[in-house]
This record gives structure tokens, C-alpha cells and sequence, in this order.
């Protein structure tokens, strides 16, 4: 195993993202690429109005540079294993990117309409799910942790688009304080690395490393108080990454586990809105998604980052032991 190409990839990725950092905030502060803050959150965010965004370049470009520097094509190699979830992360980042143009720089501060943002979230994810078809990677047996293997047989595709969908916009829904979705992302990307080697797919672990050194190098500007958003562009990035590195692996159904945090902001968005339709405007969370219900409990923004992200890498764990009693 040579273990220096993926030490190189992490550095690469990390140095590049802070020597990139104080420039590209230059940029969008010149630009006045501003955070729009919705007078529906919590009032004490007003003060974070006008915070650049779209920062999420830093660690995308980072992650691209920590890659390329590995050498991986995938075309010439054949190693796809990095090379897809790399391009496909970038695909959704494009479309976080519309969506964050379409904020600042149009003005409507809910950025692109939900229709147009399906659907291109969709175009990605079928058009992902029809390579990895075509590349081999689809396995209609599916692993899923402590449990064994089912055969979806025709029923993987249309599972694959919604696991794909759902992950991507939990991810954004995790979104919403300094330093939140970063570090709570930080401990899955830990456990697709090893994923990687325990499943023979060694390649994988350049891209998750060097997204690994991009995010490290990305929260030393995005800790509170933060100087840069990372913005739909990062988020939807992060969503892509986490979710095509599992279906490259095999293993979409630890999303569940690893992904534990994620899920649990996307449940909470869906019960107060059901809830709230349901009862004509009761509520089951003072705010949702659910980071907001403890800020209006009065934790503070530190304290959330900390908690979630721990019980995000207590589940990498879990995810790590279900992974390593399936492959024994």
C-alpha cells in the first residue's frame, strides 16, 4: 500500500485550500458576494448578513488540486474509484452554485425555485447512477449494516436516485451554522477512507483524503465567527461526495449510520412541515431543521458543532465495526 501518494493527496489539498482562502474572500467581498439572511431564522443571525459566499471553492478546488496531483484520470488507469465520485461531487456543486448566483447576484433570496432544483439534481443523480451501470459498479446486492444483504434487483436504480437525492439535500439542510456541516462531515469521510481499503477500492481514499485536507483547510476560515460561507456550492458539493463515495463502495445503506446527523436534519425539516400542515400551525421544534430547535434553547453555536459532530464520529465508529462483521 503506498500510503505517501494519500498523505500527499491530503496535504495538496489542504495547503491549496488555505492559500486560496484569503484570496477568494477578497473576491467575493469585492464583489459583495454576501450571505442573504431570511427573516424567518434566528434574529441574532442578522449580525452574520452580508458574510461572503460561495467559499465552498476553497476545499472544491483543493480537493480537485489534492486529485490531479495523485495523477488520477481514471481514463488512462482505469481507476474510477476517485474519478467519479470527484466529477459527480462537482456536478452538484454546479447546481449549488446556480443556486447561490441566483441569491446574491439576482437578488431572490431563496435562490433557485424547489421545481428547477430537482430537477436538476435529479439530471445528475440519473445520469450517475446509468455510469456506474455502465463502469461496473452497480451490485443489486445491497449490504445493509448488521443485517446481512438484500437483492433490490431492478428496484436498486429508482433506490439509488432517492438515497442519491435525499443524502444530497440533507447535507445542504445541515448547513446552517459555522463550522456545523464540516465538522460534522469531517468523521464519515474518515470511515469511506478506510471503507475504501477494508473493500478493495484503494483509489476512492486519494478523493475522500483530499477532501478530508480541503474541509480541515476550509474551517480555519468558516469557524465561529466565520469569515466565509461555504454556501449551497460547498454544501451540495459535500452532499455529492459523501453520497457517490458510498454507492462507489457499495455501501448506501450505512449512509444511515454515518450519515446519522444528516438524516436526522432532513427528519426534523419533514416532521415540523407535516406537522405544521397537519395542525393549521403548531409546531414540533421551536425552529427547524433541528440545529436551530437547540439555538433557540440557547446552546450556543460552538456547543452544536461539537455535540453533533461527535455523535457523527460515535456513528462513523459504529459504521465501521457493521462494515468490518459484514466483510468477516
Amino acid at each position: 500500500m503506498e500510503i505517501g501518494k494519500y498523505i500527499v493527496a491530503l496535504l495538496i489539498s489542504f495547503v491549496a485550500t488555505v492559500c486560496i482562502g484569503p484570496i477568494l474572500i477578497k473576491f467575493l467581498t469585492k464583489l459583495k458576494f454576501g450571505q442573504e439572511i431570511l427573516d424567518i431564522g434566528p434574529s441574532w443571525h442578522k449580525k452574520k448578513a452580508g458574510t461572503p459566499t460561495m467559499g465552498g471553492f476553497m476545499f472544491i478546488i483543493g480537493t480537485f488540486f489534492g486529485c490531479i496531483s495523485m495523477g488520477i484520470t481514471g481514463i488512462i488507469s482505469g481507476d474510477y474509484e476517485a474519478l467519479l465520485p470527484l466529477i459527480f461531487s462537482i456536478c452538484f456543486g454546479f447546481v449549488g452554485f446556480f443556486d447561490d448566483y441566483v441569491k446574491v447576484v439576482k437578488k431572490r433570496n431563496l435562490g433557485l425555485t424547489a421545481k428547477q432544483k430537482i430537477i436538476l439534481q435529479l439530471l445528475v443523480a440519473v445520469i450517475f447512477v446509468v455510469t456506474l451501470k455502465n463502469f461496473g459498479f452497480v451490485n443489486t446486492y445491497i449490504s445493509i449494516p448488521f443485517l446481512g444483504t438484500a437483492d433490490f434487483s431492478w428496484l436498486y436504480y429508482p433506490f439509488a436516485v432517492f438515497v442519491i437525492l435525499g443524502t444530497v439535500n440533507s447535507v445542504n439542510l445541515t448547513d446552517g451554522l459555522d463550522g456545523l456541516v464540516s465538522m460534522v462531515t469531517l468523521p464519515p469521510m474518515i470511515f469511506l477512507t478506510l471503507a475504501s481499503f477494508m473493500v478493495g477500492k484503494s483509489e476512492s481514499a486519494i478523493f475522500t483524503l483530499a477532501l478530508i485536507g480541503g474541509l480541515i483547510g476550509f474551517l480555519i476560515f468558516n469557524f465561529h465567527p466565520a469569515k466565509v460561507f461555504m454556501g449551497d456550492t460547498g454544501s451540495l458539493f459535500l452532499g455529492g461526495a459523501v453520497v457517490t463515495t458510498a454507492f462507489v463502495l457499495d455501501i448506501p445503506f450505512f449512509i444511515i449510520l454515518f450519515g446519522v446527523i444528516f438524516f436526522c436534519e432532513a427528519l426534523s425539516d419533514i416532521i415540523q412541515i407535516g406537522y405544521f400542515k397537519i395542525t393549521k400551525g403548531k409546531r414540533i421544534f421551536k425552529m427547524a431543521p433541528i440545529h436551530h430547535h437547540f439555538e433557540k434553547c440557547g446552546w450556543s453555536e460552538n456547543k452544536i458543532v461539537f455535540v453533533f459532530s461527535s455523535v457523527s464520529a460515535i456513528f462513523s465508529v459504529i459504521s465501521y465495526i457493521a462494515l468490518k462483521l459484514y466483510l468477516n
